[in-house]
């Protein structure tokens, strides 16, 4: 079985899922970033193909971006200026051919993470 990638966004806030947040997705490899995609979660909070489809799926570390605050500022949350959470970089290691699920749990002023199932 080859490995995917995954993810979910729920507004903790509003305790619903977080619709039209702009993720972008990293491979590194030593101090070399390259952008992989760009996707949007949907009504679920999700995105509608894997981010990282088994066809495409490689060991190694990445990193999820989350656009929270242009998603903040859709739903019409009040920024403070600087906003306290802005662009939220997950980096993680992927080191078995197996489903990654990388969830996000956001509200304006925090956010947690885990692997998922």
């Amino acid at each position: 079985m080859s490995g995917y990638l995954t993810t979910h966004v729920l507004d903790t806030a509003r305790g619903a899922p977080a619709e039209e947040l702009k993720i972008e997705l990293y491979r590194l490899s030593g101090e070399t970033r390259e952008l992989l995609k760009t996707l949007v979660t949907n009504d679920d909070g999700r995105t509608d193909e894997h981010i990282l489809p088994e066809s495409e799926f490689a060991l190694g570390t990445y990193e999820l971006v989350f656009h929270a605050g242009d998603y903040l500022t859709a739903i019409g949350t009040p920024a403070e200026d600087p906003r306290f959470l802005d662009v939220i970089p997950l980096r993680f290691g992927m080191s078995e051919h197996s489903h990654y699920h990388v969830p996000l749990l956001l509200s304006p002023f925090g956010y947690a993470t885990y692997r998922g199932s």
